[in-house]
């Protein structure tokens, strides 16, 4: 018998409105570190730093849902949600702290179980703790004391049978530092508090996250866990391949507390000899002849804090992390090998004392180490070590090689997802039981509605004037766009040197009669001048000019929103009919920050901001870029208030602020604080006693909830692909993702895009170091002088103004 279904919506959105009567925030709360929610390729774990100390906080809380949506028609899906019950036990919470200092959590994690082996029945009274891997501690329980010093050696397992094993000590010292109290997340659950404990939730995820970690075959990274027994490895190419793994995390639900299950894959290093792994790499024969410098700096980016593990010692498989790459060839090195100076070779040295002859001798070594004392490894003595997870950059090949291989149809993935939790057992899971943890093994069954689409306004001289989507489709063939942008020149780049000239012509005149018919002003005899003005770039292969009419239809549809045109309206939003965006004049903003990818330490974070322009339609909207301290995540400096023409009449202006994805839930409050404070003070600099109502929302696609048909046989209930419906949502913005060709919430994308453009105009500098230093585009290196300054004196070079014919267009689309 199924379980009744229930609400999945979260709690306490995280919606905000603030009137003008509310003073402005004040001295939050300590800022909390981030946690990723487990995208397809996580990236390390980021801080918000605060940009300027805010007033009082005290008069802001989260809104409670004030009820449930009543349009629509109601329907029944099931979501990747396990129900759990919240357990009755008294938990506390214990500092840990272990001398010498270890950053690697496995290597922590190892200690902490070490200790519980050897101490649990004597010094911790029988209990089985939950560990981080970090500095905290829990227990569902009281342990005998209130602080406590243990001493616990290791044995590095870097030996075969018979080899001599390193063995280390480490003193570590457990304090009591809280109770961790359920209570509040209980009243959370049931309403009575707008807030959720994240502690209380940290906890729990800690203790479901205990048993995966300590299986041999699961590679950890925060809420996800990969495993290369969980479906084939997949070759990425360039000596990567693709692992299956899955996300889980404890969710607080309006049917309750859940699991979140989902299935996830990622990019790993293949275990292969280091030399075969760069001749993958650099897809060509190096095994003789010398590399080239752009060859060397390449695989010094690549294995740079790989482990590898040596060969040619038998049994002795001793593991390094590699630091970086010589400049010389293997045969050019020498070294000291003692205090009186005696100088050998580095193929001297290993064939006198391994008895191994070097072969590769052009090949350049690997630096391991530090950098005052390092060690040379050659090429051909390593092997990369399993089980590590590639964190930098894919390219496009091995991004679409991972998509392929996450791409699962509804169906398959729901019966992954449910095969998962049952593999997982958490019913005969140890610490589970420690702590009182109980999972359903089936999905939630959820009630949602089918919300009807919105009617989208063309332009009157078109056959169609207006248009309904069905199921979540519609297309410009006897449409114009309700506003067409005015193109005077434009270029047509073609890099592919296997398509002749009369296909490009072709292929041109076609996007040209496209514009033309969906409403655009543009005069054909100009299109294929040489004329630096709208330039559109197009990929290396025919395929990109053999396109059909909507392919085309949709490349005039970006070209018209650049050039300042508007490609449709809703009619809602034309008659006024819109709740809280069209019965007041409103700006709608959108704002996101970008980060560089992990690896590359010295590039800046671009922070972007959009602002829409034409209230009532909310279709068009300026935007701002600007360089920000690396890793950072709040906005600063960048808040500028586009006054709508119609506040001049004493109307109020409403600030809708819409943030992209990439703040957790646990930085809801401070976000929120830090940036209404920036609202704030750039309305009271525009006009003084201006205070606004403020709506704030964040939009997050990283949530791992997916939806799926309650019966996969009910045709009226699935679309083609075997999704549920569009539409099928609690609490969407609906409206204003129509307006968007890809159905996704605009201001939020918009500021996604900007921020992404905008790393293209710094101009970067690879050094022979393979770090990447950021500069304006068109500009050599800008000296400190030219530099801003973020949080810890680091210098921060600005972007390259934007031309003013482009402030007020939509650039970045």
């Amino acid at each position: 018998m199924e379980e009744a279904p229930r609400e999945l919506a979260p709690q306490a959105p995280p919606v905000q409105e603030a009137g003008p009567s509310q003073p402005s925030p004040e001295a939050p709360p300590p800022v909390q570190p981030r946690e990723e929610h487990g995208p397809a390729e996580p990236t390390a774990g980021q801080e918000i730093v605060p940009t300027a100390p805010p007033q009082s906080s005290k008069s802001f809380r989260f809104p409670l849902r004030p009820g449930k949506g009543s349009i629509g028609t109601r329907c029944l899906v099931k979501a990747n949600h396990f129900f759990a019950e919240l357990p009755d036990k008294d938990l506390h919470h214990y500092d840990v702290s272990i001398t010498p200092e270890v950053t690697s959590r496995v290597v922590s994690r190892a200690i902490i179980k070490e200790l519980v082996n050897l101490y649990k029945h004597s010094y911790l009274g029988g209990r089985l703790p939950a560990y981080d891997g970090r500095k905290s501690l829990y227990t569902a329980g009281p342990l005998p004391f209130t602080s406590q010093e243990f001493h616990i050696t290791l044995f590095d397992d870097d030996g075969g049978p018979g080899s001599e094993r390193r063995r280390r000590n480490f003193k570590v010292v457990i304090k009591f530092a809280a109770r961790a109290d359920l209570r509040r997340l209980e009243l959370f659950l049931a309403g009575r508090h707008a807030e959720a404990p994240q502690e209380a939730l940290q906890v729990l995820d800690i203790v479901l996250r205990e048993l995966p970690s300590s299986r041999p075959r699961y590679a950890p990274f925060g809420r996800l866990f990969f495993s290369p027994d969980l479906g084939r490895r997949q070759p990425l190419g360039d000596g990567l391949e693709s692992w299956r793994g899955f996300y889980q995390s404890i969710r607080p639900t309006q049917m309750g507390l859940s699991l979140n299950i989902d299935m996830s894959a990622t990019a790993f290093i293949e275990p292969l000899p280091v030399i075969e792994f760069v001749a993958q790499l650099l897809n060509c024969e190096i095994h003789s002849r010398p590399l080239s410098d752009v060859e060397r700096v390449k695989i010094k980016k690549a294995l740079r804090g790989v482990k590898v593990e040596v060969t040619h010692r038998g049994n002795m498989r001793r593991k390094y992390r590699i630091s970086g790459l010589t400049t010389q060839a293997t045969r050019e090195l020498t070294f000291p090998v003692d205090e009186g100076g005696t100088i050998k070779s580095v193929v001297q040295y290993f064939q006198e004392t391994y008895g191994f002859a070097i072969q590769h001798t052009y090949l350049p070594c690997l630096q391991v180490g530090n950098q005052q004392r390092p060690n040379y490894l050659p090429m051909e003595v390593c092997k990369i070590v399993e089980r590590q997870r590639y964190s930098k950059r894919l390219n496009q090949n091995q991004i679409r090689a991972l998509l392929e291989e996450t791409c699962q149809h509804p169906r398959d993935r729901e019966r992954d997802i449910i095969r998962m939790v049952k593999q997982n057992a958490y019913d005969k899971d140890d610490y589970a039981q420690e702590f009182g943890i109980k999972i359903s093994d089936r999905l939630a069954s959820v009630e949602a509605r089918i919300l009807p689409a919105p009617w989208l306004k063309y332009n009157e001289t078109g056959r169609e004037k207006d248009c309904l989507p069905r199921v979540g489709q519609w297309n410009m063939m006897n449409k114009k766009m309700v506003d067409g942008g005015k193109v005077r020149s434009w270029i047509c780049v073609n890099f592919a040197r296997n398509v002749q000239d009369s296909v490009v012509l072709g292929f041109c005149h076609e996007l040209a009669l496209m514009r033309h018919a969906s409403g655009m002003a543009s005069d054909l005899k100009r299109v294929c001048e040489i004329d630096l003005g709208i330039v559109s770039q197009c990929c290396c292969t025919k395929q990109v000019f053999k396109m059909n009419k909507q392919i085309l239809a949709n490349l005039a549809l970006k070209i018209n929103v650049k050039v300042g045109g508007r490609n449709t309206m809703l009619v809602d939003a034309v008659s006024r009919r819109i709740p809280l965006v069209t019965d007041r004049p409103t700006i709608i903003f959108g704002a996101d920050v970008t980060h560089p990818p992990p690896g590359e330490d010295s590039s800046p974070s671009i922070a972007a901001v959009v602002a829409s322009q034409d209230w009532p339609e909310v279709t068009k909207y300026a935007g701002l870029v600007s360089a920000q301290a690396h890793r950072q995540e709040l906005i600063e400096d960048l808040y500028k208030v586009w006054q709508d023409p119609q506040r001049g009449t004493g109307a109020t202006c409403i600030l809708q602020k819409i943030n992209w994805d990439g703040v957790s839930e646990g930085q809801f409050y401070q976000v929120l604080l830090y940036e209404l404070n920036a609202i704030r003070k750039a309305c009271a600099s525009l006009e003084a006693n201006y205070q606004p109502k403020v709506t704030f929302v964040v939009v997050q696609k990283r949530h791992h909830t997916r939806l799926f048909a309650h019966n996969h046989n009910d045709q009226n209930s699935i679309d083609r692909s075997g999704n549920i419906l569009p539409g099928s949502y609690k609490q969407p913005l609906l409206h204003l993702c129509k307006v968007h060709p890809l159905c996704i919430v605009p201001p939020a994308y918009y500021a996604h895009l900007a921020a992404f453009r905008a790393r293209f105009y710094m101009e970067p500098e690879t050094s022979d170091s393979g770090s990447v230093a950021s500069g304006p585009a068109g500009r050599g290196p800008q000296s400190a002088s030219h530099c801003t300054r973020g949080p810890g004196g680091a210098a921060v070079r600005p972007l390259p103004a934007l031309k003013d014919n482009v402030k007020r267009v939509m650039f970045y689309c």
